[in-house]
């Protein structure tokens, strides 16, 4: 049978057990067609890069799919039915891939740069008082600059 990978993004006001009902929901149509989930990864509430919806964050799911194409198909036509998914993709793939995916690891890997702390007394830089003095400014002849042209006064 053929490999996908299915990705759906859920509102983000359902909790994240209603996010696994969905998925249930889903296991059914693919197992109904002959097909079964080999991983599923809930990937957390992440922000969106545009809003969809109205929503500015949403549930991620991944599944790893090894189904028939009429099962997916079923599976994808139950997304669209369902209000709680605002998106969804599925990819045909030439074999799944073994272990946590990419999003998963660099999650796990935690954050490697250090935090900014508090800035330093600065205490280096020379005093504003050392600079010499800047002088009057020279004359700007902007033209018509910030005037009404209208009237051509110069008001």
């Amino acid at each position: 049978m053929p490999y996908y990978e299915s990705v759906f993004i859920a509102r983000p006001d359902i909790s994240s057990a209603q996010v696994d009902g969905l998925v249930e929901t889903f296991e059914k149509a693919i197992a109904g067609g002959g097909g079964s989930i080999q991983k599923k990864e809930y990937w957390g509430l992440r922000n969106l890069s545009y809003r969809i919806k109205k929503n500015r964050k949403g549930h991620y799911m991944l599944m790893n799919i090894d189904a028939p194409a009429d099962a997916v198909a079923e599976m994808e036509r139950q997304m669209r039915i369902n209000e709680d998914v605002m998106r969804h993709m599925t990819l045909r793939v030439d074999e799944l891939e073994e272990g946590p995916s990419v999003i998963i690891q660099n999650k796990d890997r935690g954050d490697e740069r250090p935090r900014r702390g508090p800035r330093p007394d600065r205490g280096d830089r020379p005093d504003r008082g050392d600079r010499p003095e800047r002088g009057p400014r020279p004359d700007f002849d902007g033209g018509d600059f910030g005037r009404n042209r209208d009237k051509g006064d110069d008001a």
